[in-house]
C-alpha cells in the first residue's frame, strides 16, 4: 500500500492546524504523520478508534488493557468524542516532537520492536515482518530500498546507530 499525498492540497489544512499547535512541523514531518495516521486508521473512516489503536499495538507486540487504550485515546482527544482525529494526532505528535526526556528509552524501545531476534541489527526479513503487521505490503524492492537508505556501513542490515540517524534526521 503506498500513498500518495499531494503536499500543495494535502498539507493546507495540517500546516493551519500545526501553527495552531504552536508547532514547527517541516511539510515532510506532516506528510509522515499522514502516512502514520493513515496505518493507524484502518477503515479509512478518518478517525482513529481504541479498537484500531489496540490492533496496531498488538502488532507492533505490545498488549495493552482496554483501560489503558481508553486513556491513550482520551490523552489526545481534544473534543471528547472518544476517536482521534487528525488534527488531534498531529497535535500529539508535535508535541511529542518537541522531546520528553525519554526520547533514547523510545528509539531503543523502537529499535527492539524491529530487531526480532535480538542481535543489534535489522534486517530486510525483520523490516519486512514488522511493517506486514502494520497492514504495510511491501515489495522486496521497496523493503531493500528502504535498508539501503539507513545502511550507512554498507553491511546490509540496520544497526541501532543507523536506526537512530534515520529516525531522527531533519
Amino acid at each position: 500500500m503506498k500513498i500518495e499525498i499531494d503536499m500543495d492540497t494535502a498539507n493546507k489544512p495540517w500546516r493551519y492546524v500545526a501553527m495552531q499547535a504552536d508547532c514547527n512541523l517541516t511539510e515532510e514531518q506532516i506528510a509522515e504523520f499522514q502516512e502514520a495516521f493513515t496505518l493507524f486508521d484502518k477503515d479509512g473512516d478518518g478517525t482513529i478508534t481504541t479498537k484500531e489503536l489496540g490492533t496496531v499495538m498488538r502488532s507492533l507486540g505490545q498488549n495493552p488493557t482496554e483501560a489503558e487504550l481508553h486513556d491513550m485515546i482520551n490523552e489526545v482527544d481534544a473534543d471528547g468524542n472518544g476517536t482521534i482525529d487528525f488534527p488531534e494526532f498531529l497535535t500529539m505528535m508535535a508535541k511529542k516532537m518537541q522531546g520528553s526526556g525519554d526520547d533514547q528509552e523510545e528509539l531503543r524501545e523502537a529499535f527492539r520492536v524491529f530487531d526480532k531476534d535480538g542481535n543489534g541489527f535489522i534486517s530486510a526479513a525483520e523490516l519486512r515482518h514488522v511493517m506486514t503487521n502494520l497492514g504495510e505490503k511491501l515489495t522486496d524492492g521497496e523493503v531493500d530500498e528502504m535498508i539501503r537508505e539507513a545502511d550507512t556501513d554498507g553491511d546490509g542490515q540496520v544497526n541501532y546507530s543507523e536506526f537512530v540517524k534515520m529516525m531522527t534526521h531533519k
